[in-house]
């Protein structure tokens, strides 16, 4: 504890506003008032009371109307829940609903003199909003088929709810942690919620011959989790969960509010300090880990019909970029009544399980107008997409976003379409990450790009590579500031080289593994992508570059950039750059000089400027040639 005590001494020489604020009343003296602020509107409103305290209850001042999130343990609900939610979405939220990536959802557009009557018509069917914000212990998130699934080893569920009997609900845990905590816990194979994604995770492993649950810490955006050595015990969990809180309410920063997550008190005192004072504090000295049995993405990814452990089959509805109606969940609850068990399980990719379908009742539930209207969405594209709330209903938007999505998976689904295949793209409108997209195969961050006359139109920052596996890590940057109307063109040759490139039913992240990134360089697929753009957008010359499927060079960038440049040029005029080629570097067997325009007047369509840039790549002289593809790419800006 003492080296605990040491780093926190030396981040408090100040508070931030916020910590300021939380001193000012408790949380509850605020929600007991809940009735009356209703009834007074935003002059019963205090300043603090909107900034921060309703929070603490799932309240979202927006400026005209709330936003409330409704907290669903383990992204479970019952028939009468769902429909309690869509009843409210249609009466006082103009029948809007958002599912969100912690299994959970929010109504948007309420009016603050319909607060009070939300909430209780919430808690008159289980449903509590307690803990949804600020700095509390978040939905905790787990496999939406635990307990269903062949692949279900540990049934989370009643774990999740003693796990909640800890805060949920409890003065003691209302607003007391120096920032939100998220959790998740996996009993599963397939990594079905991003468990290496969270604060605190808690992954399916087995230690000699036991289940139990390996520890993972400190995962903010931009950051996986970190292997803690721990091994938890299914009866430990509440306990080490509880100690685990304990000590980061203790000695977790509150000076800047960007660096109190866990991630940076870990990142500080090492993650054994941490772990070391969790024991102590448990009063139990738990077990070294034992073997991660994470083994995949979730088995069920892709399929809009999975069978069950006991020969019922589970149904996915795909919601587009998560956006839902009051009136559609009604309807869903309704059919899930009818040929079903009538319970509903969201997902942290934001769409929706109907369970418990028996074998003989599962095409006519596929029949219902429900399930037909969705049904257009369960394409490679929308499967597994993801988005964050944009510019409509958030203040730290910067493009619109969910619209975004849908734009670009409606455009991929006509320009390329693949079989047997999975592909994982997430938005997120602006750096915060809510729409995890660091780890999505294809990743976007919303931002601001100029366009080719030099206007500020919405673009984004596109991110290749993240990955959800056992070997869990964060996607790399690919292009910066691109105008959405030119990244979807990106996006789309990307998808080409896994259509020419890939085995049968692999994945994405699996492609990327064994050719992507095995092969080339992310600056080699950079140039790729935006060559690909210039040639067949920008110049219309209906010609493509494709990636060797064995290629020659190595990654090591000058070598890349010099074999591109050699097939760009032949690819162009039809004839080699150079006669004979050795290796890596050229052997000028009949040394052919050329001119920095000679591609262009070999192919007049090919502009100069692009000409020049296949000289600078190909040089006779090694020493002249272009290094890195960084200034090639700055070139083709002019093409």
């Amino acid at each position: 504890m003492e080296a605990l005590q040491k780093a926190l001494e030396a981040r408090s020489k100040k508070v931030n506003k916020i910590e300021e604020t939380k001193a000012l009343k408790a949380p509850m003296d605020v929600h007991a008032k809940l009735t009356e602020i209703a009834a007074a509107g935003y002059d019963g409103l205090a300043k603090e009371d909107s900034a921060y305290f309703l929070k603490c209850f799932g309240l979202f001042d927006k400026g005209e109307d709330f936003m409330l999130r409704v907290r669903i343990p383990a992204g479970q609900i019952s028939n009468a829940q769902a429909v309690r939610i869509g009843e409210l979405a249609e009466k006082y939220g103009n029948d809007y609903i958002d599912i969100t990536t912690r299994m959970q959802v929010e109504l948007r557009y309420l009016q603050i003199e319909n607060i009070a009557k939300v909430l209780e018509a919430l808690k008159e069917v289980g449903l509590s909003t307690f803990q949804t914000g600020v700095d509390n212990p978040r939905n905790i998130v787990t496999d939406p088929l635990d307990s269903v699934a062949y692949d279900t080893i540990i049934e989370t569920k009643p774990i999740i709810d003693e796990m909640q009997t800890v805060f949920a609900e409890n003065p003691e845990w209302i607003s007391v942690l120096p920032r939100k905590f998220n959790t998740g816990i996996l009993g599963s194979l397939s990594n079905s919620c991003n468990i290496f994604g969270h604060d605190c995770c808690f992954v399916l492993a087995n230690k000699e011959g036991e289940f139990g649950f390996n520890i993972y810490l400190g995962a903010r955006v931009g950051i996986q989790a970190r292997d803690a050595n721990l091994f938890v015990g299914i009866d430990e969990v509440p306990l080490f969960f509880k100690a685990l809180l304990s000590v980061f309410k203790i000695y977790g920063y509150r000076d800047n509010r960007n660096k109190n997550r866990l991630h940076f008190l870990l990142q500080d005192v090492g993650i054994k300090t941490f772990v070391d004072a969790v024991k102590q504090e448990a009063g139990l000295d738990f077990a070294p880990a034992g073997m991660t049995m994470v083994q995949s993405q979730n088995i069920a990814l892709g399929a809009n019909k999975v069978l069950q452990r006991d020969g019922k089959f589970a149904h996915k509805t795909i919601v587009p970029s998560g956006i839902f109606s009051g009136t559609d969940l009604i309807a869903l609850a309704k059919e899930a009544q009818n040929f079903a068990s009538g319970d509903l399980r969201f997902t942290y990719d934001q769409n929706i399980y109907v369970i418990n379908i028996p074998k003989e009742d599962i095409a006519a539930f596929e029949a219902s107008s429900i399930i037909e209207k969705y049904a257009q969405y369960n394409n490679l594209y929308f499967n597994d997409m993801i988005a964050c709330a944009g510019t409509a209903t958030c203040t730290f938007a910067v493009i619109p976003n969910k619209p975004d999505a849908i734009e670009l998976a409606h455009f991929l689904n006509s320009e390329v379409a693949i079989e047997n295949a999975n592909v994982r793209m997430n938005w997120s409108a602006c750096p915060k990450g809510c729409g995890v997209h660091g780890i999505a195969d294809i990743g976007f961050e919303g931002c601001k790009a100029k366009d080719s006359e030099g206007n500020r139109v919405d673009g984004v920052h596109i991110f290749v590579g993240g990955k959800i596996t056992r070997e869990a890590k964060e996607a790399h940057i690919l292009h910066k500031s691109l105008p959405l109307s030119e990244a979807k063109h990106h996006v789309k040759y990307l998808l080409k080289s896994y259509a020419d490139n890939k085995h049968r039913a692999e994945t994405y992240e699996a492609f990327d593994d064994r050719f992507l990134s095995q092969n080339y360089s992310f600056q080699a697929l950079s140039f790729y992508t935006k060559i690909n753009y210039v040639l067949n957008e920008k110049l219309g010359m209906d010609i493509t570059f494709e990636l060797e499927k064995e290629p020659q060079s190595s990654k090591r960038e000058e070598y890349e950039l010099f074999a591109f440049g050699l097939k760009l040029f032949k690819l162009l005029t039809g004839e080699k750059r150079f006669q004979g080629v050795v290796g890596l570097v050229p052997t000028l067997v009949r040394p052919r000089k050329i001119k920095r325009n000679e591609v262009t007047k070999i192919n007049p369509k090919v502009p100069e400027k692009l000409s020049e840039v296949i000289y600078n790549m190909t040089h006779e002289n090694k020493n002249e040639r272009a290094q890195v593809f960084s200034e090639l790419l700055v070139a083709l800006k002019e093409v």
